[in-house]
């Protein structure tokens, strides 16, 4: 009896967190527009008490900030030690250090932050839509997103000047991350002469591939609103189009984090134009994340669906795809060579479709 109520109580409480799920995000974000979580990184290793951090980030109240601390500390975002008073009794002092995540939640040293992610993926502006996910699956129709802005999100963002530049920011951090992490742990580009990054924007991840292999010489293809603003970097061409009517020719053609955002015919056209535009032997690389086959509890899989359930809402055509997915569309784009995946970081994955 004991153990039955034992886990009755665990499974309600379990039901619970779920329903606040939501707080953690919006506490973090908190944290990080107050330039909590820098200040503590910025801590040389000292246990600092929320007042000593009240003062760093100038806030005037040290109690929430402890308050905000202690909540974080209790899902190891940041790590808590207590300590008696020097004044006796039963007060504590509470003194806080950074935990091993908080390295991606922090500006961490130039080298991509998930920080700004933070703060886009939950302004109000693009929580609305998540209030029509149940809507759209009883009745079909427009993704959650149109339902709530009237147009598709892509036109949405594109004139609300305040959420794309948060959105920018955000991808820009976010690609840091993976462009190096690709860098480090993918070694598709050896032998490539000319590469074509679709969809590349300012073209920052091509500026880093071109650093590193100085015998590729660097196309980087987008839309001409785009590429306009696009700076000049050393050993990168700068080219504007539309991959749906076409794209530059090339021995390699690099897809990163895009065809998620389509359906799978748009993403056999995307991917019949590359083919077109690359000669016997030469590949399209795609750097995107693979959904399990059966869903599971691992934080990879969580993330998986995830950006799934992302991505319905946003634009209800896109998904993430599986592995056995893509080698699909790979062969209904033409792409008959080997097929092969590379583990990356962050749950992405390199998957080179030969011609």
């Amino acid at each position: 009896m004991d153990n039955a109520r034992e886990s009755e109580d665990e499974h309600c409480l379990y039901a619970q967190e779920l329903v606040f799920a939501y707080n953690r995000s919006m506490v973090l974000r908190a944290a990080i527009q107050l330039g909590l979580l820098d200040a503590l990184a910025a801590g040389d290793d000292d246990a600092l008490t929320a007042d000593e951090l009240a003062v760093k980030i100038h806030a005037t109240d040290g109690v929430a900030v402890d308050r905000i601390l202690r909540f974080l500390a209790s899902f190891d975002v940041v790590r808590c030690s207590t300590e008696t008073s020097p004044g006796g009794g039963a007060a504590l002092i509470r003194r806080y250090t950074p935990a091993p995540v908080c390295r991606w939640l922090t500006k961490n040293n130039g080298e991509g932050s998930l920080a700004p992610f933070s703060v886009f993926i939950i302004d109000e502006d693009h929580l609305l839509p998540w209030q029509h996910i149940a809507e759209a699956v009883a009745s079909g129709g427009p993704a959650p997103s149109e339902r709530t802005n009237g147009m598709p999100y892509h036109e949405y963002i594109g004139n609300n000047k305040r959420l794309s530049g948060l959105f920018d920011h955000a991808m820009a951090q976010h690609s840091a991350i993976r462009a190096r992490k690709m860098l480090e742990r993918f070694e598709g580009f050896d032998g490539i002469q000319r590469l074509v990054d679709v969809g590349g924007g300012d073209g920052s991840t091509l500026g880093l591939i071109t650093s590193r292999y100085k015998h590729i010489r660097g196309i980087n293809y987008d839309l001409p609103h785009v590429i306009s603003q696009a700076p000049s970097l050393p050993g990168v061409e700068h080219i504007a189009g539309d991959m749906y009517e076409s794209v530059p020719n090339g021995d390699a053609i690099l897809l990163q984090w895009m065809l998620l955002m389509f359906s799978d015919e748009d993403c056999i056209k995307i991917l019949k134009n590359c083919h077109q535009a690359l000669p016997e032997g030469g590949k399209v690389i795609i750097v995107e994340g693979l959904l399990p086959e059966t869903p599971n509890t691992t934080p990879a899989a969580r993330d998986s669906f995830t950006m799934d359930m992302i991505l319905f809402v946003l634009f209800k055509v896109g998904k993430h795809r599986t592995e056995e997915e893509f080698a699909k569309l790979a062969k209904e784009s033409g792409f008959t060579g080997t097929f092969r995946s590379t583990y990356i970081f962050l749950n992405f994955y390199a998957l080179e479709f030969n011609k």
